[in-house]
């Protein structure tokens, strides 16, 4: 902060204490505070301001300020205050206690399910940030704090583009804004405010923690960062050949250069992630060099023909994009409600270009699964549940990318279908309205409860 008043330790700001500066970056400078009495341990935020500071500095602070104000759960640090006193205007934020995803990439290459442990709950923190609008378009791990129990939390949102608020920091800049290793390439050319920008980022943050290297390196000239519009990185399992196919399939396919081949959406890198086996291997998977340079060219030459973009509105790209959970009793099979069922299905997911689609049922524990020989037993129950689903899905011909099965064990059924429609970031629940009238009568139908308890749309179809 050159030319610019630093608060020393003990100055008083909204009823708090400096106690020491923690960090110095280029648009922002972080302060640990004494919390006030009774108060949670919380950081004072600054923009730079001192003399040769970037105009974006303040436009970030301003921008990181309302964006924190309007959204809300664990996933980013709470606004506690804001205000502007003597050193200038000032954030106090929640001071999130966990582990940096920076500490984790200084031991990479990291064990396979590592990987996937952070990157799901990144992509999981990243799909929640979407669905309220905001693109962060600064994902790198230094920005990622992994807390305790596992969760991910976002921090610095200086950069962020929020739908419904005025885009300070482009207007401040002329130039494309983030961190060079992790930047998309739509960035590059000007445009804000994709989601799949964030998911170029994820990818580009799974390369590092899987192999050890960034994908594009740290290019320091617009030269240099203008290559990944047409130089693909070089695929993981060449640095790493024990990397599993499905891995480098998840990876490259967020690291496309086109945003539109790219997924969809967040949630769907961390329903890949966590489901391996289902994951439908193409080229990607298997590449073992980058493409060739008659690629390269082509590329390049459609970057040079191509019009501006039209950016589409961010909550209608997510719409694009729904994930479908389709509750199939197994149990109690009726022709009539199956059927039922996968119209209602075709009609929800008609004209959507990157759907999702999970058939689930939910396998309840019961005096045999108690025996001695239990666990084989249920290990039976869930095969046959498996292959029941398989059976159900198998008419509507759908293609096996866009399909996925998962037998639930345990648990009430409403509130096992419930848990699991947040977990995947559900859009839609399809159910049947099926159900033996004695029970209904006594403890509520399943139907029912789902609708009332799931966070998403629930559809219940009658055969």
């Amino acid at each position: 902060m050159d030319g610019a008043v630093h608060p020393g330790p003990g100055t008083e700001i909204a009823g708090h204490h400096v106690q020491e500066m923690l960090c110095e970056g280029g648009m922002a400078v972080i302060y640990r505070l004494v919390p006030a009495a009774g108060a949670e341990p919380c950081l004072l935020k600054m923009p730079r301001l001192g003399f040769g500071s970037h105009p974006a500095c303040y436009a970030g602070f301003d921008v990181e300020q309302m964006i924190l104000g309007r959204i809300a759960g664990p996933q980013w640090p709470r606004l506690i205050a804001t205000g502007e006193g003597e050193f200038g205007p000032y954030l106090i934020l929640e001071e999130v206690t966990g582990t940096s995803l920076a500490e984790f990439a200084q031991r990479s290459p990291l064990p396979v399910d590592e990987v996937v442990r952070l990157g799901a709950a990144l992509a999981s923190a990243v799909h929640d940030l979407h669905r309220q609008e905001v693109v962060h378009h600064d994902i790198k791990p230094s920005h990622v704090i992994v807390r305790i129990g596992g969760q991910a939390t976002l921090i610095d949102f200086g950069l962020a583009f929020h739908s419904q608020l005025p885009d300070l920091v482009d207007e401040e800049s002329d130039r494309p804004l983030g961190t060079p290793a992790y930047i998309s390439p739509e960035q590059l050319c000007g445009v804000r405010g994709d989601p799949r920008s964030d998911v170029f980022a994820i990818g580009a943050v799974l390369y590092l923690l899987a192999t050890g290297r960034l994908p594009f390196g740290e290019p320091a000239s617009l030269a240099g960062l203008r290559r990944r519009l047409y130089v693909d990185p070089l695929p993981p399992r060449c640095i790493r050949p024990d990397l599993p196919e499905w891995l480098q399939e998840i990876i490259l396919h967020c690291l496309e250069i086109q945003a539109e081949a790219r997924y969809a959406t967040a949630a769907q890198v961390r329903h890949d992630l966590e489901h391996p086996a289902q994951v439908a291997l193409t080229e990607r998977g298997r590449r073992l060099t980058r493409c060739g340079p008659l690629a390269v060219a082509k590329r390049w030459l459609a970057l040079l023909m191509a019009p501006p973009r039209a950016l589409r509105p961010q909550a209608a790209q997510l719409a694009l994009a729904p994930h479908v959970v389709v509750a199939v009793d197994t149990t109690y099979p009726s022709a009539a409600l199956f059927q039922a069922l996968r119209d209602a299905l075709r009609r929800i997911i008609a004209g959507e270009a990157h759907w999702r689609v999970s058939c689930v049922c939910v396998l309840e524990t019961s005096a045999l699964t108690e025996q001695e020989d239990g666990a084989e037993i249920m290990r039976s129950l869930h095969i046959q549940r498996l292959v029941e689903l398989h059976h159900w899905a198998q008419p509507l011909g759908l293609p096996q990318e866009h399909l996925r099965f998962h037998v639930l064990e345990g648990g009430d059924t409403a509130d096992r279908l419930i848990e699991y429609a947040r977990a995947s970031h559900a859009d839609h629940i399809i159910m049947g309205a099926r159900g033996r009238l004695g029970l209904r009568r006594f403890l509520g139908s399943v139907s029912s409860r789902v609708a009332a308890g799931a966070s998403c749309t629930v559809t219940v179809v009658r055969a």
